[in-house]
């Protein structure tokens, strides 16, 4: 077994013995990947503005096609921000997101500078989004995107133009303790598995 091999395996050694119960890897990867996870209960801690910033950062050096960067992060974290997109959350996913701190509403450009459709600027976003899943996690934070939101709503109330495509809101803030979640959502309040790699792995076509 090779030196590289080994260390990676010990790396494996560090994963978090909240999501070891749920969650094994097929292969060595960083304990970054398994640890991340989408959490709905949080404290009230609040999220200082260097901290934030540096989730932000690394959405920004997401890989990007021809370096378009179409992503833009709607940012919520004053009351009277928070309260404008409580007005387009659905109402199930406002019991536990209210509480969140921090609220991003990502979305992207759609259009390329010549006015030509970027193909690439939803498959970008996702990379930023991913990007700021994984930094959050680094600096002792959680995250959890929902889809739960009304759309049209969200562009009348934020003013967003025609161009920009609006995809998922993020909460993010310190984690929490379940038992704050409504009934119904503290079973779910666990990590989740995911299929074997095999699975997901199509050997040179289908």
């Amino acid at each position: 077994m090779s030196t590289t091999y080994e260390s990676s395996v010990q790396v494996l050694e560090q994963v978090s013995t909240e999501v070891e119960a749920f969650r094994r890897p097929d292969y060595p990867v960083s304990p970054l990947f398994i640890n991340r996870w989408s959490q709905r209960a949080y404290t009230d801690k609040a999220v200082d503005e260097e901290t934030l910033n540096a989730v932000l950062e690394a959405g920004r050096w997401a890989p990007s096609a021809s370096n378009l960067q179409p992503w833009r992060f709607i940012v919520a974290k004053t009351p009277e921000q928070r309260e404008k997109f409580g007005q387009f959350i659905n109402p199930n996913n406002r019991t536990w997101a209210d509480h969140a701190p921090v609220l991003i509403l990502l979305a992207s450009n759609k259009l390329r500078a010549d006015g030509e459709l970027n193909g690439a600027h939803a498959f970008d976003t996702g990379a930023a989004w991913a990007s700021i899943a994984l930094q959050a996690k680094l600096l002792g934070l959680s995250t959890r995107a929902m889809g739960g939101f009304d759309r049209a709503k969200a562009r009348e109330v934020l003013q967003v133009p025609d161009e920009v495509e609006l995809h998922a809101v993020v909460a993010l803030g310190y984690p929490g303790d379940k038992e704050q979640l409504p009934e119904a959502l503290r079973e779910r309040e666990q990590p989740n598995g995911r299929r074997p790699l095999a699975e997901s792995v199509i050997e040179g076509s289908f």
